[in-house]
């Protein structure tokens, strides 16, 4: 790769920064750069800079990033996706139709709720210069997302017949759904529906996209470099290039943002985030409601001891939620109740708050034979406060008498193979932040591998009720009763929602109206 990417020599300089952030901004005031992106800093009236290339760091998945991202796990996958691939839309609750279209410019739904027609925008082109038309969404769709491993892309063929899909003209796609849903737009414009050309089959750099940003580099691993694509079909980027760094350590992003190597550092720990908080060089910008990282364990029904739901409310009451809080997120972060999309308007919060209670907890377990049961908690840091959290829930569990011990991947590897790590009897987990019902639909219902063994047609029933009616008190009614299920007899721990903890050097603007749920956009972003 170029000298910029080159990952050896970045490394030394970040050491640097890292020192650097660990002694204070007494030293870094003598450690300058020369680069304007950095060196510049935003005044009071001061405009979006046109032009400069603006440089991110995340945790990637090592050797194994891709840049298939209908197959590609980690955030940095997408994330690279979104800047070189256009999107069907994203969630937007301040738009007439919640979403904000993107190669779209609507979707109408029957008044039956059993067909969606996709209105593609006209004029969107292609790197190679070829238009956009209902036959690469339909490829897109049907093709490569219809057959993805990865739970956030079995939506579109869980709600929609897509072999009956099909185009109308070169500028819409009529979708037909297997079952009436009202919610459809909320599933197709999540920010992940991406579209590449009919007929791709290998995703390589110089393949054509439609993204605002064109691939110029990528080392899975090190990083990847991009070019602004001129002939974007919306806002033609402010930037002339982007750079993503994988950088697994969350004290190496921060000294590397300190020290000058990068502008924009994604997802730091509390701790780190904690000693850039004086730091008058950067500034702070974590994610809100409803945008927040739901932190789980997944108990998997289908192996011993979790198929006994005695054994499943115990692990629960066993979770000390606020001591989680406090320690590992310094009170920066909110109590979970077992229940993934708090802060959506479909969240049932009328559930009421579970207690920790390790007495309970052994009772329960010791009625269901399962005193002193053996398990192992696989975990990694692919997000940070997954491992501490993890340590902690460990130490909860043996204070209701569990013999529990917690086994940590390396970064990048435990969602690295879906298939093995959805076998798992306890894993970690992070939750994207969609709607209550939607997450449903996309890790549970079905008995989808991510839902770790649950499998209740009679829940999915209801949550599909629920998803197919008009009037919004009785689809909240429903879909409230269809979460009580899910609290009562579920597997999912879920003790701590928690921001994503982003930092970036002062002068860097527009990235917050590009932000994709946890995955940040640079379409709209500048340089000071």
């Amino acid at each position: 790769m170029s000298r910029q990417l080159d990952r050896r020599a970045f490394l030394r300089r970040s050491a640097t920064g890292a020192m650097a952030l660990a002694v204070g901004p007494g030293l870094l005031a003598a450690c300058s750069t020369d680069d304007p992106s950095t060196s510049g800093k935003a005044g009071g009236g001061s405009s979006p800079r046109t032009g400069g290339t603006l440089r991110a760091a995340f945790v990637g998945g090592g050797a194994s990033e891709t840049l298939d991202f209908f197959n590609g796990p980690s955030a940095l996958d997408l994330v690279r996706a979104r800047a070189w691939h256009g999107t069907l839309g994203n969630l937007d609750p301040s738009a007439s139709d919640g979403v904000r279209y993107g190669v779209l410019k609507g979707i109408d739904i029957s008044e039956d709720l059993s067909t969606y027609t996709l209105h593609v925008r006209p004029g969107v082109r292609f790197t190679d210069g070829s238009k956009l038309t209902s036959a690469d969404i339909l490829y897109s769709l049907s093709a490569l997302a219809g057959k993805s491993m990865l739970p956030v892309y079995k939506l579109a063929a869980v709600n929609f017949d897509l072999s009956a899909a099909k185009a109308d003209g070169d500028l819409k796609v009529v979708l037909p759904t297997l079952r009436p849903i009202a919610d459809g737009r909320m599933i197709l414009c999540q920010g992940n529906f991406l579209i590449v050309k009919d007929g791709t089959r290998r995703f390589a750099q110089g393949m054509p996209s439609c993204g605002p940003f064109r691939l110029s580099e990528f080392t899975p691993g090190q990083g990847a470099a991009f070019t602004r694509y001129d002939d974007h079909y919306g806002n033609v980027p402010h930037l002339d290039g982007l750079e993503f760094r994988s950088i697994a350590d969350s004290t190496a992003r921060a000294g590397a943002l300190t020290s000058g190597e990068i502008d924009f550092a994604h997802d730091l720990s509390p701790v780190t985030a904690r000693t850039l908080a004086d730091n008058g060089m950067v500034e702070l910008a974590p994610t809100s409601s409803p945008y927040l990282v739901g932190l789980s364990f997944q108990m998997n029904m289908s192996v011993k001891p979790f198929d006994d739901p005695r054994v499943r409310e115990a692990f629960k009451l066993a979770a000390n939620r606020e001591a989680m809080v406090k320690t590992v997120f310094y009170g920066n972060a909110v109590v979970g109740n077992d229940l993934p999309s708090i802060g959506f308007p479909d969240y049932a919060e009328s559930v009421p708050q579970r207690a920790y209670d390790p007495d309970k907890a052994r009772k329960l377990l010791k009625a269901a034979g399962a005193e002193g049961v053996k398990v192992e908690l696989t975990t990694g840091p692919e997000t940070p406060g997954m491992v501490e959290m993890a340590t902690l829930y460990v130490e909860d569990l043996k204070k209701a008498g569990v013999r529990a011990s917690v086994r940590e991947l390396p970064a990048g590897q435990l969602f690295a193979d879906f298939a093995t790590y959805s076998r798992l009897p306890l894993a970690a987990s992070y939750q994207m932040p969609v709607p209550a019902l939607s997450t449903y639909q996309m890790s549970t219902a079905g008995g989808s591998p991510s839902a770790f063994g649950w499998k209740r047609s009679e829940v999915d029933a209801q949550v599909a009720k629920s998803r197919a009616e008009r009037d919004e008190a009785e689809a909240r009614k429903l879909g409230t009763a269809a979460q009580r299920k899910r609290w009562d007899d579920g597997n999912q721990v879920l003790p701590v929602f928690k921001p994503n903890l982003n930092a970036q050097v002062k002068g860097v603007s527009g990235i917050r109206d590009d932000l994709f749920e946890q995955f940040p956009g640079f379409s709209q972003a500048s340089l000071a």
